[in-house]
């Protein structure tokens, strides 16, 4: 596992337990370097979004098991914020609260001559995603396959 994959899997073993208390959901961690800094992001929600107190409670109790717990060894960024509207499905959990509406869909390689289009989706599993087209065609194609899923921006 590598030091990035470690980090992650750590904070979100210590902190699920201070989101699930608060009612929120844990969409995602991520420990990325933008430039010369490296950030440690934290990706929370709930019904209704997540507000700027939301993500100023998780971070001040947080820092303290940061603090404490010290397993990180390079000096980063700590982030607490919302998914955003627009976020990329990655987990199961995405898929799921997606079900049934339009996404936009990148792949790496064209389906039927197409690289990027919109459909709903239908259904998912780990291994791929079940789409339903415009023209109301089904299409499976494997989550490995795909470069970006994420929310339609509709008008």
């Amino acid at each position: 596992m590598s030091k990035r994959e470690t980090y992650e899997k750590k904070t979100e073993e210590l902190i699920t337990p201070l989101i699930d208390a608060e009612g929120f959901e844990l969409v995602d961690v991520e420990y990325v370097k933008e430039g010369a800094d490296w950030y440690l992001r934290v990706y929370i929600d709930k019904d209704g979004g997540i507000t700027v107190n939301d993500c100023e409670k998780i971070s001040r109790a947080f820092n303290e098991i940061l603090d404490r717990e010290d397993y990180i060894d390079d000096a980063y960024i700590f982030e607490v914020s919302s998914p955003g509207l627009l976020r990329p499905l990655k987990k199961d959990k995405d898929y799921q609260r997606n079900l049934g509406k339009l996404l936009e869909v990148k792949l790496f390689a064209p389906l039927n001559g197409v690289k990027e289009f919109e459909a709903e989706l239908k259904s998912y599993d780990k291994e791929s995603a079940t789409l339903v087209m415009d023209d109301d065609t089904e299409v499976t194609v494997k989550r490995s396959e795909i470069s970006l899923i994420r929310p339609a921006i509709e008008f």
